[in-house]
């Protein structure tokens, strides 16, 4: 095995443009980007803290690892990172958000000699009774550490519960907006940061969506005056991928959805629009599987585990922007650019490290490398498609 893996491996860093949230679609009908990885948990994490390094949000780690306790996963316990995404079916413009799947997609403008690009990133949605609004907007208006006027609703709700809020909230720490804030054509909500990251990833805001402040810097540096902004509920998604079917669910909103829950047809509906013919019989537990877990894990049809190459270890150290870069800089100091490990599908700037025989070897090399880096590094297993 690992002999097959050597081959094509690059000796020499490459310097990529783009941030680690952002992949190359292959042709115009790609839809499959990303793959999913396991890396190896140290005991001062959380499964937020890996979360948030792999740009996750709160729902995407703990629906992917039912088995880990979110705050106290322990020390060398196999954490899923659920990095496949299946593109919302949408014409590929501006911003495209789908709420159950609480996760922001922005195709940038296509060059002619470039592929098309895409960037995601996690979001937090309203909650309950403050549901983010359906359809087509428009970004009207971007700024800059901007201050918070809360709605009036808002401060009644607030100073029910003996929170009085002020007219006007400046920019700080504090303010609920973070450091940047885009304005929709439906001019009560706003795509902003947040003071509050542990939001990302659930239900908490009053309707406007929130993202991790790195991110939304990231995004707010990309995005220009009068893009388009669908907002879709798509719970149920399939997608073909070199001749294989992804299916993907999430749990749906309630209040955005009229069907039952556990109802295969929008599935159905999903997998006749990917490949133009129903699931056999065979495949059909599978697709229900899927159904009635909505982990939001995407899953090659029939395959119930991901193929981890498990004899083989590397060292990931998340997809945050600049985390490639500090990687690479460690790697010259420590005199080991020969362990940089080139991947298939990967996101811009990912790095990966490796390959590594023993769990023991990836963490000495995880622990040389977080020192030097200054950020933290994992342990991981990753799957056999990366290669």
């Amino acid at each position: 095995m690992i002999s097959r893996l050597f081959i094509g491996l690059a000796t020499s860093l490459l310097v990529l443009p783009v941030g680690a949230t952002t992949f190359e679609l292959a042709d115009e009908e790609a839809r499959v980007i990303g793959h999913n990885l396991v890396v190896y948990s140290r005991h001062e994490d959380t499964l937020l803290d890996i979360g948030r390094k792999f740009d996750m949000g709160y729902t995407d780690m703990v629906a992917a690892n039912p088995n880990l306790d979110p705050w106290l996963p322990g020390d060398d316990q196999p954490v899923l990172i659920p990095n496949r995404f299946i593109i919302p079916d949408a014409p590929r413009k501006g911003v495209v958000i789908n709420i159950p799947e609480m996760r922001l997609y922005y195709f940038l403008p296509k060059k002619a000699d470039q592929l098309q690009q895409v960037v995601t990133h996690p979001i937090g949605i309203g909650r309950e009774g403050r549901d983010t609004p359906l359809g087509k907007l428009s970004i009207i208006q971007k700024r800059e550490n901007p201050s918070w006027t809360p709605p009036e609703s808002v401060r009644k709700e607030h100073a029910a519960a003996g929170d009085i809020l002020p007219a006007v909230v400046p920019p700080g720490p504090d303010n609920p907006l973070g450091t940047r804030a885009m304005r929709l054509s439906n001019p009560s909500y706003l795509i902003h940061g947040t003071a509050k990251p542990y939001g990302v990833g659930l239900r908490v805001s009053s309707g406007c969506i929130r993202l991790y402040p790195e991110d939304i810097e990231h995004l707010y540096s990309l995005v220009s005056l009068s893009t388009q902004v669908n907002i879709l509920h798509q719970p149920y998604k399939a997608a073909l991928s070199n001749g294989k079917l992804y299916l993907e669910a999430q749990e749906p909103i309630p209040e955005m959805y009229d069907g039952v829950s556990g109802n295969m047809t929008p599935m159905m509906v999903a997998v006749l629009d990917a490949q133009d013919s129903v699931l056999s019989e065979a495949d059909w537990p599978f697709a229900e599987e899927i159904v009635m877990t909505s982990n939001g894990v995407v899953k090659q049809l029939n395959q119930q585990d991901e193929k981890i190459v498990d004899n083989v270890w590397f060292v990931h150290g998340g997809l945050k922007q600049g985390t490639g870069d500090k990687m690479r800089k460690a790697l010259q100091d420590l005199n080991m650019q020969d362990k940089f490990w080139p991947l298939r599908n990967k996101a811009k700037e990912e790095v990966v490290i490796g390959p590594f025989d023993s769990l023991q070897a990836a963490r000495e090399a995880a622990d040389k490398i977080s020192a030097v880096a200054g950020i933290p590094v994992w342990p991981a297993h990753l799957s056999e498609e990366m290669f």
